[in-house]
């Protein structure tokens, strides 16, 4: 799976006119899942974005994490993020799971935050969304959790 996590004053997702999820300061995380992703690698991106530190101390050093200053979390479905630009000047989206895939492993992942940080707000998958951002820093960290591969526990 690949997140992009924005550290944020606030952020928000309108749909349609109308805001659907909003958060003060925290995360915006676009998150897109790839072919062959489970609920394994759901799992393993969540527990590193809560535990990353990108939030600063007392001393303005990068040292805690969304869950220790409390931080909002803003998920929302971005297949893009898997695009190929390797060959011509057209993405290849190839590389992302497929859309009912790609919803279930939303879906999960989402769930799964909901139940480790109390702050959670979402996008809507396959919406035509409008993302607002504050990106606070600019502090603008990719993830990519590979797939386990056998053998490797």
């Amino acid at each position: 799976m690949i997140a992009l996590l924005q550290r944020v004053s606030e952020a928000r997702v309108d749909v349609d006119g109308a805001t659907i999820g909003r958060i003060g300061p925290g995360l915006l995380v676009l998150v897109c899942a790839e072919r062959g992703d489970t609920q394994a690698e759901a799992g393993r991106l969540l527990a590193k974005l809560l535990k990353l530190r990108i939030f600063t101390d007392a001393a303005g050093k990068m040292n805690q994490s969304v869950q220790d200053v409390g931080g909002g979390l803003l998920l929302v479905s971005q297949f893009t993020l898997a695009a190929d630009t390797r060959g011509g000047n057209r993405p290849s989206f190839t590389g992302a799971a497929a859309p009912d895939e790609g919803r279930r492993l939303y879906d999960y992942f989402v769930a799964q935050a909901r139940a480790a940080h109390p702050v959670v707000e979402t996008g809507r998958f396959a919406a035509d969304m409008k993302v607002h951002l504050v990106n606070d820093g600019p502090v603008t960290i990719p993830l990519r959790i590979a797939p386990a591969t056998a053998g490797t526990d």
